[in-house]
C-alpha cells in the first residue's frame, strides 16, 4: 500500500498561485500512475490531472488546461500540483490519488484509484 498526506494549499486571490504537495510513502512510489481530483461542496469529486509512473505523460481536465501543471519526482517520493492563474470555481478540497494498476489511457475517474490522501483546501477568492 501507499499512504498518501497533501500540503501546500491556501486561500489566495483570483490570479494566484500555490503548489500542491502530495507525499507518498514506500519505495514503489514510482509504479503508481498519480491523479489530483478536487470537491467543491455540494459537487461530485471531479478530475483534475494525471500523470504516468514515469512522469512522461500527463492528461489535464479541460477546465485547467494552460493552468495547472502535474509533476512527480520519484526519488522524493512526491507528485505535484502547480495551480495558477486560480479562478474562484478553483475553489475545493483537492486530493492526491494513486493508481496501483498500469493504465494503456491516464485513468481520469475516481474509482480507477485505490488510494487517497485527507485533501488540501485550495480557496480562491475575487
Amino acid at each position: 500500500q501507499v499512504q498518501l498526506v497533501e500540503s501546500g494549499g491556501g486561500s489566495v486571490q483570483a490570479g494566484g498561485s500555490l503548489r500542491l504537495s502530495c507525499a507518498a510513502s514506500g519505495r514503489t512510489f514510482s509504479s503508481y500512475t498519480m491523479g489530483w481530483f478536487r470537491q467543491a461542496p455540494g459537487k461530485d469529486r471531479e478530475f483534475v490531472a494525471a500523470i504516468s509512473r514515469s512522469g512522461g505523460n500527463t492528461k489535464y481536465a479541460d477546465s485547467v488546461k494552460g493552468r495547472f501543471t502535474i509533476s512527480r519526482d520519484n526519488a522524493k517520493n512526491t507528485v505535484y500540483l502547480q495551480v495558477n492563474s486560480l479562478k474562484p470555481e478553483d475553489t475545493a478540497v483537492y486530493y492526491c490519488a494513486a493508481a496501483a494498476d498500469f493504465y494503456r489511457a491516464l485513468p481520469i475517474v475516481p474509482y480507477s484509484y485505490d488510494y487517497w490522501g485527507q485533501g488540501t483546501q485550495v480557496t480562491a477568492s475575487s
